[in-house]
């Protein structure tokens, strides 16, 4: 990924005419699907991830899947990066490593890392889902830190009202409540949990949706919208969105946003990030293109959304371009 600086103005100068100035604000090239480096030349390991922006900077977490596959999936490491134009990423820590035992030892499974910031505790909390190679733990994971990408603790798992959970978001409202989505399957399909106060553990069950996994919810003009996938291992399929004007009640049926048969451009949904600006908000689709063989070289499909009221769609662009500055996007 690349900028490219834009022509935003001319100007009259005696004796010489028009001459082009450069734009104040450069735009950052977005190309999904290609193999993406960080500022060091390395793979960006951060798949399955999530998005927090403190500040000007946004922080990109994931699942590090350096040399695996679908038949070998252990977790490595979660690791954080940062950029302040969506396009230029460095890595800046490994925030949660493998431990000698536990949920984070050896043979183990930590997938959809999502993390947000409780302004009270001022703590950074991640949930994560946890389990082993046979997916028969089924927990969430939790752990803090007081600095976004430092050294988080690990909190311990559980099973959200003695429900299991696989595939898992988060989602911070505008009061500042939060909310955890977790596919419960056989328990009751895609659950909806309120959070504690300090976002630490479950307080109550909001609703219950239809069974979808790897969920990305955002919000915006007072409407909740949530996007998932089928379940089809790690198989692309069509993936499918629902929305309403409150989280307990009213979710219309789910559609598709992508075109039929693109199977969601071949990926699969992992976040939706709000890029705010002086001009606007641009919804980012962010989703994963899993290579079963090797998933640390499953490339990244990041594209804008359009949003009209209650539809939402996905156009494919090989090649756009975003600034943070202003929130607006354009091929």
């Amino acid at each position: 990924m690349r900028l490219r600086t834009i022509v935003a103005a001319a100007v009259l100068v005696a004796g010489i005419g028009l001459i082009a100035l450069p734009a104040s604000a450069a735009d950052a090239a977005i190309t999904p699907g290609t193999a993406w480096k960080d500022s060091t030349g390395h793979p960006i390991q951060a798949h399955g991830g999530g998005m927090i922006k403190v500040g000007s900077t946004y922080y990109w977490f994931g699942e590090d899947k350096t040399g695996e596959s679908k038949d070998n999936a252990n977790f490595r490491n979660v690791p954080c990066y940062s950029s302040t134009d969506l396009a230029h990423w460095t890595f800046v820590a490994n925030v949660l490593t493998r431990q000698s035992s536990g949920d984070l030892g050896p043979n183990r499974i930590i997938e959809r890392p999502k993390v947000i910031y409780n302004k009270t505790t001022r703590q950074y909390v991640m949930y994560m889902h946890v389990d082993v190679p046979g997916h028969t733990v089924t927990r969430v994971g939790v752990a803090t830190s007081s600095t976004v990408c430092g050294k988080y603790s690990y909190r311990g798992s559980f099973k959200p009202q003695g429900n299991i959970s696989l595939d898992i978001t988060l989602f911070q409202d505008d009061d500042a409540s939060a909310y955890l989505f977790s596919e419960a399957r056989a328990a009751g399909g895609l659950r909806v949990y309120r959070l504690s106060a300090d976002y630490l553990s479950v307080a109550s069950l909001v609703t219950v949706l239809d069974d979808f996994e790897a969920p990305a919810v955002f919000k915006t003009g007072g409407r909740y919208y949530v996007l998932g996938s089928h379940r089809t291992g790690w198989n692309t399929n069509d993936n499918e969105y629902s929305t309403s004007a409150s989280l307990s009640n009213g979710w219309a049926t789910w559609k598709l946003f992508a075109p039929k048969g693109s199977k969601t451009f071949n990926s699969q949904t992992t976040y939706v990030l709000p890029v705010t600006g002086s001009q606007g908000t641009t919804f980012m689709f962010m989703g994963d293109r899993w290579i079963p063989s090797s998933l640390g070289t499953s490339p990244y499909i990041w594209l804008p959304l359009t949003v009209k009221g209650t539809s939402v769609s996905l156009a494919w662009h090989a090649r756009w371009f975003i600034d943070t500055s202003t929130g607006r996007w354009h091929t």
